[in-house]
């Protein structure tokens, strides 16, 4: 009635908008896992819930229910940065390594966030601008390139019909 429009523009089709009272929560978010950058996701949390399973590493922090917004790239960056293998046994993760592995997720969306994300194909910002994170990559879309730290080339193996970068050396 005031002109007000609300606009929707999805083209990789990974969302959906839901219209909902003051005070109520979406019934599509009760099953979702905690924010990455906030206090419900800290390696207690992470230690217990990767003790649960043992898929694979990687698998574990795809899926929505454990954490949300780790997505593919910077999952292998955060892997890469904590020093954990894709394919490691999620109930193999230690005390420790949870912890590492929570610092890396926090530091590699937050150095995205500054960055505006990752251009890729048909990604822009709100504001039409690209993103430059994807110049910040260690692993992701890097095979067979050294590493940044050991010069070791990067190794890909696909997982749950996704890419996952690597390096055999530096991530055990």
């Amino acid at each position: 009635d005031q002109g007000t429009e609300i606009r929707y523009n999805d083209p990789r089709r990974f969302g959906f908008m839901d219209l909902i009272a003051p005070g109520e929560t979406s019934k599509f978010l009760t099953h979702l896992g905690p924010e990455p950058l906030g206090n419900d996701f800290n390696a207690a949390y992470l230690h217990t819930a990767l003790q649960k399973s043992s898929a694979p590493l990687k698998a574990r922090l795809l899926d929505q229910n454990l954490v949300v917004g780790v997505g593919n790239i910077y999952c292998c960056e955060a892997l890469y940065q904590a020093g954990l293998s894709p394919a490691r046994k999620a109930n193999q993760v230690t005390q420790k390594q949870a912890h590492a592995l929570v610092i890396a997720i926090r530091d590699v969306l937050s150095r995205a966030i500054r960055a505006g994300g990752s251009s890729l194909r048909d990604y822009v910002k709100t504001d039409g601008n690209l993103g430059y994170f994807q110049h910040d990559w260690r692993v992701y879309g890097r095979e067979n390139k050294p590493c940044v730290n050991c010069k070791t080339p990067i190794e890909r193996l696909v997982q749950l019909s996704r890419s996952s970068f690597f390096c055999p050396t530096c991530q055990l």
